[in-house]
């Protein structure tokens, strides 16, 4: 355990809270002028202290129970980031109940396969295009008769039986609050260890997703346990920006918030991120592998619009840098000359560029949920900030393994965090065993058989743990195939390395059972526009740009980067680029971003056909769906190109 931890008591054994309605009330308590949530409205920051925090649960709480809310049941939550629809997720654990979010951009079907879970008769969309898709949910399941929303623009003209704004049930709960005195202790004695704190879903790439009850103690006790192994410190600077229907989001903001007292900071809307990011500045900032990539393309081509001289004093430093973080993660020592460069660099160079990105405090800066690539990894930490992989699933809330300072490598992912046990099997499928891990499926016993079995869950990734007790997470246990020869490959471990090239934004890998390996590719548009405009190559659209010869050849030169890597059976061959990328609207990935490995075979076998039929070019015809709901095709002739 930490010092700082230690002299706090967040995360002692003796009054650790055990929900998260607990660590809401001892905030309040224990820390009560403390600045709880901080909101960009209307470009002021607007502050909340964790004793108003709890009066505002506390009213919804009230207004909730009023509507209809009892224990046992979920409520739909649909929006981007907001206080009051956080406030609203822990104001349903108060009655016992539980928030089951969504993806803002969801589709209907989608929609209605991830809200059929807990008979969610209450639903709250952040706004008016949100509550206009829960209408149309409710037309189609009768689901939700309760619709509430935060943002009131737009309301005026609607005529909608059970709607109403969060503001007017705030008012109803606290005019509940101050008639009936009993009802404030009973609203925050309620919650349990065992009790449901959130229902999330899986991403579904196998067919329909599924519930996933993180349960109050598996959030407490996993938060805990990785304060202790020094992921989160007290009183931190969190940014909360990611989705809310994803784990990152409710355990690392909401859940880390609430345990360790910190300060949850609230963009304005998702389109002012980046902008936004800079004036909070936190101290611990978790983002995706692909957000990552993003920034450090956004790096590049602002410097490349610099001035000469700070491109001149930027490209000389850098990769001085890089070396010379790479030599520290190898075990070396800085020379003299080294660490005088470095100080300097960090003057000029390092310090300036970490403020620009909003990152000059993040002491704690992570990634995880897929591979993130050397250069990237590299980039950040020679800037000074240390950046870690983390491993972790919806079912461990995320916690299961995490690199530390001092033993930090390019290619694994940590050790298990305190508390966390990890074991190979015989397979060599990755099983894990932890207070942070679900207790099973959502109404689902057979789901739950197959995953956790004697307490271990079968995560389904393959992978394998190095001398130094470090994990090497391979890829999916499902996705292990053959080709026609016989060579054992996982798809997703070549593709995750042809993404970690920032002209690259997606890639399938095809080869199972065939003689040789292929790709379909699909580039980054920004980042390969920067570089056709650079080169003074024309274009007009994302179609014309990927079918460039010059760029075919850029991509080739990514593939044979990636094939010396790779045993000679097991190289790409061929592949072709795209007209456009992969599309969670086209049910080619998930909104994680995940590939549907057969919806892409099967959308894309003609163009698989061609790959592996010689051809130097094919027409693919594309079935389109317009706005009216007519359906069309468009022809695109698309070039393949050998490696």
């Amino acid at each position: 355990m930490t010092a700082s931890v230690v002299q706090t008591g967040l995360t002692a054994a003796a009054d650790l809270p055990q929900t998260l309605i607990a660590a809401l009330v001892r905030n309040a308590t224990v820390y009560r002028d403390r600045i709880a949530f901080r909101e960009r409205r209307y470009g002021i920051w607007q502050e909340q202290t964790w004793t108003e925090v709890l009066d505002e649960v506390l009213a919804i709480a009230a207004g909730l129970e009023s509507l209809g809310l009892s224990a046992g049941s979920a409520m739909t939550v649909i929006g981007d980031n907001r206080p009051r629809l956080y406030y609203a997720m822990l104001a349903a654990n108060m009655l016992r109940a539980f928030p089951s979010p969504a993806f803002p951009d969801i589709p209907l079907e989608e929609l209605i396969a991830a809200t059929r879970h807990g008979n969610a008769m209450i639903a709250i969309g952040e706004d008016q295009e949100q509550v206009d898709k829960l209408l149309e949910l409710r037309a189609a399941t009768g689901r939700a008769a309760t619709i509430l929303y935060d943002d009131e623009r737009g309301f005026d003209t609607y005529a909608v039986e059970g709607l109403m704004s969060i503001e007017t049930l705030v008012g109803r709960g606290r005019e509940r609050l101050a008639r009936e005195p009993g009802l404030r202790d009973r609203l925050i004695g309620a919650a349990r260890p065992d009790d449901v704190t959130v229902l999330l879903h899986s991403s579904g790439t196998t067919g329909l997703p599924k519930g996933i009850p993180l349960l109050h103690r598996n959030v407490t006790q996993g938060v805990a346990n990785a304060a202790r192994s020094g992921y989160f410190h007290p009183h931190e600077e969190l940014y909360a920006y990611l989705p809310t229907a994803w784990v990152g989001d409710f355990v690392f903001t909401l859940g880390a918030g609430l345990m360790m007292a910190a300060t949850i900071n609230v963009p304005e809307r998702q389109e002012t991120v980046l902008r936004d990011l800079r004036e909070v500045s936190p101290t611990f900032y978790l983002a995706a592998p692909r957000a990552w990539d993003q920034m450090l393309t956004r790096v590049q081509v602002g410097m490349k619009n610099s001035t000469p001289f700070k491109r001149w004093l930027f490209d000389t430093i850098m990769p001085r840098a890089i070396e010379l973080e790479r030599k520290r993660l190898a075990g070396g020592t800085p020379t003299l000359s080294e660490r005088v460069v470095d100080a300097i660099g960090n003057l000029l160079v390092y310090a300036p560029l970490r403020d620009y990105l909003g990152l000059a405090r993040a002491e704690r800066a992570f990634t995880g949920g897929e591979a993130l690539g050397e250069d990237t990894f590299l980039f950040f930490r020679a800037l000074g900030i240390k950046l870690k992989q983390f491993y972790g699933q919806t079912e461990t809330c995320a916690l299961t393994a995490a690199q530390t300072e001092g033993h930090v490598k390019l290619h694994t992912v940590g050790r298990p965090i305190e508390g966390a046990e990890i074991r190979i099997d015989d397979s060599g499928e990755i099983l894990v065993r932890s207070p942070s891990v679900i207790a099973g499926y959502f109404d689902d016993p057979e789901a739950t058989a197959k995953a956790i079995v004697d307490g271990w869950l079968h995560t389904g990734d393959a992978g394998r743990i190095d001398e130094d007790g470090d994990l090497i997470v391979l890829g999916r246990v499902s996705e292990v195939v053959r080709t026609a020869a016989g060579e054992r490959y996982i798809p997703n471990f070549i593709e995750n390395r042809l993404k970690f090239s920032p002209y690259i934004r997606n890639v399938a890998v095809i080869g199972a059972g065939r003689d040789l390996l292929t790709a379909i590719v699909c580039i980054d548009f920004d980042a390969v526009g920067h570089w056709a405009e650079e080169r003074a190559l024309s274009y007009t659209s994302y179609a014309e740009l990927s079918q460039r010869p010059e760029v075919q050849g850029l991509v080739a030169e990514v593939v044979r980067h990636v094939n010396k890597t790779q045993p000679e059976a097991l190289r790409v061959r061929r592949f072709v680029n795209l007209h456009k990328d992969f599309d969670a609207d086209d049910g080619e990935i998930t909104r994680t971003r995940k590939l549907r490995r057969n919806m892409i075979e099967t959308t894309y076998a003609p163009l698989i056909d061609a790959l592996y039929g010689g051809a130097v070019e094919t027409v693919y015809e594309a079935a389109i769906t317009y706005e009216n709901g007519e359906r069309g095709v468009i022809r695109r002739t698309l070039r393949i190109g050998e490696v």
